[in-house]
């Protein structure tokens, strides 16, 4: 998981899931809830923090991670074959 997932990346992979969304509309629906994730975690650690909701600073944390060990696990499972990700481009 030492490879960053940079803005660019997390744009190249959305394109290519609404481009093949008829083809893999499970995973079209995966890539939308992380990236939803990834922005309740970017906009809820600020409100977490200043009401002391120390319970939701972890989950705001695994939030905000949750494109990247997406991204990170199906890496993985590419590389073992068990999954193809056609959406990894040259990086698998």
């Amino acid at each position: 998981m030492n490879h960053p997932l940079t803005l660019a990346e997390m744009q190249r992979i959305r394109q290519w899931h609404v481009a093949h969304r008829d083809d893999h509309p499970l995973e079209y629906q995966v890539w939308d809830l992380l990236l939803t994730l990834w922005v309740m975690g970017w906009l809820g650690w600020l409100p977490g923090y200043a009401l002391d909701a120390e319970w939701a600073w972890p989950l705001c944390l695994l939030a905000m991670m949750a494109p990247r060990l997406y991204v990170a696990w199906r890496r993985h499972a590419h590389r073992l074959r068990r999954l193809r990700c056609d959406w990894l481009g040259d990086k698998a």
